[in-house]
């Protein structure tokens, strides 16, 4: 998989790329929407924390097709607020950091989910060859 970060366009202004080119032959995993529910189905406080968890389900998922965060090539989130973007961007780092490629992303500000309590909510889209 290969980054596009093209020279004649402003670069990204966070850990992500413009772009990511897949080759032929590779397995995807498109995730649905994750929201911050835990097994025990409490709902952690604060952006985040639900975003943190948020990744952590989609850890569990890409597991199961054997797959990882070095293999996800676009991030969808979604936040209730401006004021949660640090949050939600912080989770997202920490969960890709040690990976060398970026994906890219998107972070949409949204006027709700099913609860009020739900902060955030994350997909993603994987491949490997």
């Amino acid at each position: 998989m290969r980054m596009l970060t093209p020279p004649t366009i402003a670069p990204p202004f966070a850990a992500y790329a413009h772009g990511v080119e897949i080759p032929p032959g590779a397995r995807f995993v498109f995730t649905s929407g994750q929201l911050a529910l835990a097994q025990d189905g409490t709902v952690p406080e604060g952006a985040e924390a639900q975003a943190r968890l948020c990744f952590q389900n989609v850890a569990a998922i890409l597991a199961e097709a054997g797959m990882g965060p070095a293999d996800v090539v676009r991030i969808n989130a979604f936040v209730t607020d401006r004021a949660h973007m640090a949050g939600y961007m912080a989770a997202r780092d920490g969960w890709l950091a040690g990976t060398f490629r970026r994906p890219a992303s998107t972070l949409v500000i949204v006027a709700g989910f099913t609860r009020p309590e739900f902060l955030v909510e994350v997909e993603v889209t994987a491949a490997r060859v």
